[in-house]
């Protein structure tokens, strides 16, 4: 019977939970600790983010606010929400306090509401404290196949810290995140704004030293592939490029 059939089921499922890595769980099962993006929806007072906290764009960026509003048209500046609440998570340290988003809707004319609305929406927002280099690793199947968990392994024994937390020297905040686009080249992971790719368990190691150093690691795959080609090298496009007028008539 279908009742019998759902009971079935059901016991399938309790059997199999236990055996899911940890490690491939949402935020949600994880309790909102994946990352300074998944904090609580309500807002908790503070004393690094109290609703009534001056705050607001720097002369600089207030200049910069005005030229990313001024390419939409006129009555659709709402258009610029996201930008904006970039340009102040960047101004505040890697992270978004209610100030600055009351701030960013009082600026667009918007009801905090909408903004708030985009905050809580986008991974790219963080709603709590991060560390200077925050390090988000990608676990989702293509990284998951090509030995993510080793970067995870890798990036708490150096760091000493677990899945949404911060070394207590305010250095490092480590997150896990869902996919990054960077599919071939993994596995892999973003530190700020930079992409580390092909990596290794030495990989890893060496580019958090370098960071803690005060050491620049350079960005992309750590075996020189130059984009995304084959790992085993080009199948395709493997002679340069005719130049202009291949192929066209003589009397043209």
């Amino acid at each position: 019977s279908t009742q019998s059939t759902g009971k079935i089921l059901g016991r399938i499922v309790q059997r199999l939970l236990p055996r899911v890595s940890p490690l491939h769980t949402s935020a949600v099962l994880q309790g909102g600790n994946a990352g300074p993006h998944n904090a609580l929806l309500t807002h908790v007072e503070d004393e690094e983010n109290k609703a009534d906290m001056p705050w607001e764009f720097t002369e600089e960026n207030k200049a910069r606010a005005d030229g990313i509003v001024s390419n939409y048209p006129t009555g659709h500046q709402q258009a610029a929400a996201i930008p904006l609440l970039d340009l102040a998570q960047r101004q505040h340290g890697g992270w978004l306090p209610l100030a600055a988003m009351n701030y960013v809707a009082n600026y667009l004319d918007m009801a905090p509401m909408r903004i708030y609305e985009v905050a809580t929406f986008y991974t790219m927002f963080n709603r709590t404290p991060v560390g200077k280099y925050h390090v988000q690793i990608c676990t989702t199947t293509p990284c998951m196949l090509r030995d993510s968990d080793m970067v995870v392994k890798a990036c708490k024994e150096n760091l000493g810290i677990g899945m949404g937390e911060t070394t207590a020297d305010k250095m490092f905040t480590l997150c896990e995140v869902e996919c990054l686009g960077a599919c071939v080249n993994a596995p892999m992971f973003q530190i700020n704004d930079a992409y580390y790719e092909d990596l290794s368990e030495s990989d890893v190691h060496e580019i958090l030293d370098d960071l803690r150093a005060g050491r620049t690691p350079q960005p992309g795959s750590r075996i020189d592939r130059f984009a995304s080609e084959p790992i085993t090298g080009l199948t395709s496009l493997t002679t340069p490029p005719p130049g202009p007028g291949f192929k066209v008539r003589e009397d043209l």
